[in-house]
């Protein structure tokens, strides 16, 4: 186990074995920001953002081109492995790939939303924000089915995950995620204002530690940038697979819940 930090409130975050015998090269990386006040735009992550676009549209990819680059191929076949269709669920860093590679730009939500896309579209590997005031306890598994997952924008239909669907549950029964990475659930969508954040980089190729890393460190110099302070991370994989955050909760002023990505 990984201890980070000391402090009064813990968010305890592990990798269920049984992931792992499916997929055994996934890796988890993660940045906890205990607390921070997020603002509509950044012109540092919108530069980013903008830059990143830029180089995909060169790249002149058409939707077979985007499923071939090699962190994108990586999960489509993870996706296979736990029974998940890439085709008619691709995962999130394929889906925004896909929506650029098209000629488009990404709509702008907020600066922490667009510098996870930003990353994202720049590795091509899954990178998110969620939103944790109120969660002590995140697992990747697969779902028993009983999880409540809230659609993100549609927190008033509630959905049953499929029993076996791999899915981040926490320790109240409740999934944040459809599909692993396919999408976020709306209880940790970053919203503006003051939050408590995870941010995750995913990774299911061999060698993928080495781009996490490379990516949580890029994540890291912008969200200095950003906050300021230090901001204890962590990478799960299958040598060490659960750590331990301590982030002081936040103020009252704060204490709103939010989230997305």
């Amino acid at each position: 186990m990984t201890q980070l930090d000391d402090g009064a409130d813990r968010l305890t975050v592990r990798i269920d074995d049984r992931l792992l015998t499916s997929v055994p090269d996934y890796v988890l990386g993660l940045i906890a920001v205990p607390a921070v006040e997020v603002g509509p735009a950044s012109p540092t992550v919108a530069a980013l953002l903008t830059s990143a676009e830029d180089a995909l549209h060169r790249a002149d990819l058409d939707k077979a081109g985007v499923a071939e680059l090699p962190g994108v191929a990586a999960w489509r076949a993870a996706y296979r492995a736990v029974g998940v269709n890439p085709n008619r669920f691709p995962c999130a860093a394929e889906s925004i790939a896909r929506r650029v590679a098209r000629g488009d730009r990404l709509p702008r939500i907020n600066a922490l939303v667009d510098l996870c896309n930003a990353v994202s579209l720049d590795t091509a590997l899954p990178v998110a924000s969620c939103a944790v005031d109120g969660v002590a306890d995140l697992v990747v598994r697969p779902a028993d089915g009983t999880e409540t997952y809230l659609p993100l924008g549609a927190p008033d239909a509630p959905e049953r995950p499929e029993p076996g669907e791999i899915v981040y549950a926490d320790d109240a029964g409740r999934a944040h995620s459809r599909r692993w990475n396919w999408r976020q659930g709306h209880l940790v969508r970053t919203d503006l204002g003051r939050r408590r954040l995870l941010l995750t980089v995913e990774a299911a190729h061999p060698g993928g530690r080495a781009e996490v890393e490379a990516a949580l460190a890029r994540l890291d110099t912008a969200l200095g940038e950003l906050t300021g302070g230090t901001r204890p991370r962590a990478v799960l994989d299958r040598d060490g697979r659960d750590a331990v955050f301590s982030l002081a909760p936040l103020s009252p002023a704060g204490s709103t819940p939010g989230s997305r990505s």
